[in-house]
């Protein structure tokens, strides 16, 4: 009983303080953190209460992205309300003289929240807009360090781009060409430096989850990142797009295309890479494929 009681007391005074870090204004973040969270959430099942993506568009996007298709029904319907809300909360804007019909960002959006189907829409709190070009894009004036410390000054013509603190660019010509079954996925791989990015730098080390392990990962992806440079120093044609070897948060947002673009062949090839992947994004892509055809297809 004595315990009991002083457990009380502990709790008043924590209480107390609490309100007094109110009146200072101490903890007021926190308390508008929280306020902002429900308010967001009541915003959200309104919206997936009274609206729904058009069947027409909806469709569209299952019969253009076989990845897609892939889903089961449950995971299919998650997936089209998670769309539905990303398209409510960040502006899909066209540029470069594209014409973006609605069709088209029901596409885009289900392949932004594939990789979230799991974690949910609050991972992409960190930016605002998704801006799309017809095709590549260049990007004047960007610096390069070389291996020597000397900086180089240039044009970058990009296919994607995902902006620290800023918008996610994409061209439309390769996120036609993203979740086709072929190992490439652009919008998969931009959404997946927003992820990186959760704890404030792109590195490949996304923020873990609570039964995941930070040296099992960086084990597992160390190795194989490792891998990939040297088959590419002895002039080898590696299965990783060579790409990934640029750094390792290039190499994190590759590994996420692969794995859900072409899983089973990152299962095979890299086993404990793709575990890790599983682990984080809480899907089984591989397991979807070997599902028998008309479990697979509605």
């Amino acid at each position: 009983m004595a315990a009991a009681g002083l457990g009380r007391r502990a709790h008043g005074a924590e209480v107390r303080a609490r309100r007094e870090d109110l009146r200072s204004g101490a903890g007021a973040g926190l308390y508008d953190g929280r306020v902002f969270g429900l308010i967001r959430n009541r915003r959200r099942r309104k919206i997936l209460a009274t609206e729904s993506i058009p069947d027409v568009h909806w469709d569209a996007a299952l019969e253009a992205v076989p990845v897609l298709r892939m889903l089961d029904d449950g995971e299919r319907a998650r997936l089209r309300d998670l769309s539905l809300l990303l398209l409510r909360e960040k502006r899909l804007e066209p540029a470069g003289g594209l014409a973006l019909d609605e069709s088209m960002r029901v596409r885009i959006a289900a392949l932004a929240c594939l990789p979230i189907l799991e974690l949910g829409l609050d991972c992409y709190d960190g930016f605002a807009s998704v801006i799309v070009y017809p095709d590549e894009f260049v990007v004047p004036g960007r610096e390069e360090v070389d291996e020597a410390g000397v900086v180089h000054v240039g044009d970058d013509v990009l296919s994607g781009e995902s902006r620290e603190f800023g918008p996610v660019i994409l061209a439309w010509e390769d996120v036609e060409a993203s979740g086709q079954g072929e190992g490439y996925n652009v919008v998969a791989h931009e959404f997946a430096h927003k992820l990186d990015l959760l704890d404030g730098a792109v590195n490949g080390l996304p923020p873990l989850h609570r039964d995941m392990r930070v040296s099992e990962w960086t084990d597992v992806f160390q190795a194989a990142y490792d891998e990939l440079v040297e088959q590419l120093e002895r002039g080898e044609e590696p299965w990783i797009d060579p790409y990934a070897a640029e750094n390792p948060g290039e190499f994190f947002a590759v590994c996420t295309e692969l794995f859900f673009d072409v899983p089973l062949d990152l299962q095979i090839a890299y086993p404990a890479l793709y575990r890790q992947l599983a682990a984080y994004y809480r899907q089984d892509p591989a397991a979807r494929v070997r599902r028998p055809r008309e479990r697979r297809i509605s």
